[in-house]
């Protein structure tokens, strides 16, 4: 499951068991990525707070569907096959249309969103992708291009965490060797209203 020690569901007591009934899944299923928190439960509390406020809050104005794209975009370029399988699976399943995402993933995957997407949408791309590959590059005028292609300030800061937080996300599956045996792809926190409910479906 990952190169340190895990401490399975059946393991778990005090606090790290409560933070698994949160967040488990069918069958008492915790994702790895969750799991690999548990020497430190306060790590993993931190880490879904982000992640369940990041990508899954009705707060967002995006389409979950459009925000998990970015996330698979974001963990292509960084390399992290652990979360583009995931959040490719939660992407198809939110387009519901096997085509659309076969040919959205073949456009990630060779660095061309611009086959499948246009105007505010491909620009935040673009901006995740910098943002994600050169980051000290970044620049005043970068805001300004993707505000002239229609994105308002909002929406921006909606995509600068989105793609902040899969670079934490790839960055901690990927140092800690984390993969996905034994882990259901594709499950999420699907109770958008529901900033507290962090159980998987």
């Amino acid at each position: 499951m990952s190169w340190i020690r895990i401490i399975p569901f059946e393991e778990a007591t005090g606090k790290l068991k409560q933070l698994y009934q949160r967040v488990k899944g069918p069958n008492n299923n915790v994702d790895n990525i969750m799991m690999v928190h548990g020497l430190r439960p306060h790590s993993m509390e931190g880490h879904m707070h982000m992640y369940k406020y990041v990508l899954h809050h009705n707060g967002n104005t995006f389409p979950k569907w459009y925000l998990e794209t970015i996330g698979v975009y974001v963990s292509m370029l960084n390399q992290c096959s652990y979360c583009v399988d995931h959040h490719y699976q939660g992407m198809k399943r939110l387009v519901n249309d096997n085509n659309r995402s076969e040919e959205v993933k073949k456009a990630l995957e060779s660095r061309s969103p611009e086959l499948v997407f246009e105007g505010k949408e491909l620009a935040l791309l673009r901006y995740a992708e910098k943002l994600t590959l050169s980051p000290s590059v970044m620049m005043e005028a970068d805001i300004n291009n993707l505000r002239a292609s229609g994105a308002d300030d909002g929406e921006i800061l909606e995509v600068n965490q989105v793609t902040s937080y899969f670079c934490y996300a790839n960055r901690t599956v990927l140092g800690l060797g984390v993969n996905t045996n034994g882990d259901i792809i594709g499950l999420s926190p699907n109770e958008n209203d529901d900033p507290d409910n962090w159980n998987h479906a």
